[in-house]
């Protein structure tokens, strides 16, 4: 069993900053897929972001440009920086992380994007 806490999350005005991190414990595979999600009010569950261990990122198109992936094995810690936020990425980010005979989510941070 892996767990997942995710923390960062806030109010923020558009434009704005915000960086969410994901802390994993219990039994981490050596190999492992790194993932965010979010799901906004009435909507589904989507892929922003996603990392592996081989450190190749993936991004949606709709934060290419604006979000950075990242992880610290070491630390058993992904990251999620996010800038330029606008409204439309409000929503409850998830971390994932998936590996053999593994899949584990956190419980989600609230990220609100208003003026």
């Amino acid at each position: 069993q892996v767990q997942l806490v995710e923390s960062g999350g806030g109010l923020v005005q558009p434009g704005g900053s915000l960086r969410l991190s994901c802390v994993a414990s219990g039994k981490i595979p050596d190999i492992y897929f790194m993932g965010w999600y979010r799901q906004a009010p009435g909507k589904q569950r989507e892929l922003v972001a996603s990392i592996n261990s081989a450190r190749i990122t993936y991004y949606s198109d709709f934060v290419k440009g604006r979000f950075t992936i990242s992880r610290d094995d070491a630390k058993n810690m992904g990251y999620l920086q996010m800038n330029s936020l606008e409204p439309e990425d409000t929503a409850v980010y998830y971390c994932h992380l998936q590996g053999p005979q593994l899949r584990s989510w956190g419980q989600g941070t609230q990220v609100t994007v208003s003026s």
